[in-house]
């Protein structure tokens, strides 16, 4: 459906329910994947994140993503700022809560994450994340989980691409050191108790934070010392 000066145009057998019919007309063939036209990859940093229809610039390492109709390629504010983030973290075990099609697990493999686990609500996504994973040769853990009831797994590193009242009630039920918050506006400031941020990455309007345990410098670890990348 698409808004055109006042009125909608709707892609559909019949008219939705307390709608009036101005005006219809048949629709090209093809209609359905027309939205492919609007969808272009995007660098982020060291890599370029986009589409199976379109080539990478040379340079810069992609991760392609097919979004079907459902999910988007990765090109939002909030999932670019996030990535940013992740390339400033020492590689390590990494949970990416709320999925979707899977640029960030994604990516955090390709930065040498390890291993590399993505849940979401949506089995869509799941299907989703583990398609575009198969698609970039890469090796996701998948499966269908709700962040804020079913157990996490715990991981050195957290990411939830979410939204602002999620990610507040997602903070203590996040075993992480880190944890990488977006889903909100740049004017929003996360509670999360026990967190401290460490860095903020802005743009359009949005906003992503790398968020750390106050007392994760100290932590024993034990698989070595988590450290950001210098």
């Amino acid at each position: 459906m698409e808004e055109l000066d006042g009125a909608f145009a709707v892609y559909a057998d019949e008219p939705p329910i307390g709608f009036d019919v101005l005006e219809a007309a048949d629709v090209r063939e093809g209609w359905e994947d027309s939205w492919r036209e609007f969808h272009h990859g995007v660098a982020v940093g060291r890599f370029w994140v986009g589409p199976p229809w379109e080539d990478p610039p040379p340079g810069l390492e992609p991760i392609v993503v097919d979004p079907g109709r459902a999910f988007g390629t990765g090109a939002h504010p909030t999932t670019r700022l996030s990535l940013e983030l992740l390339q400033g973290v020492e590689p390590a075990s990494l949970l990416d809560i709320g999925c979707g099609s899977g640029v960030l697990s994604i990516g955090a493999v390709k930065l040498g994450f390890a291993p590399v686990t993505g849940i979401d609500l949506d089995e869509a996504a799941i299907e989703a994340t583990t398609a575009n994973a198969r698609t970039n040769g890469v090796d996701v853990t998948t499966y269908v989980a709700n962040g804020l009831t079913d157990e996490l797994p715990a991981t050195h590193v957290a990411v939830a691409n979410v939204a602002l009242d999620v990610v507040e009630a997602l903070a203590p039920r996040v075993g992480a050191r880190l944890f990488v918050t977006s889903g909100y506006l740049d004017r929003d400031e996360p509670r999360l108790a026990g967190w401290g941020r460490v860095d903020r990455h802005s743009a359009d309007g949005w906003a992503a934070d790398l968020m750390g345990r106050v007392d994760w410098r100290s932590a024993d670890l034990t698989d070595g010392e988590l450290r950001l990348r210098s």
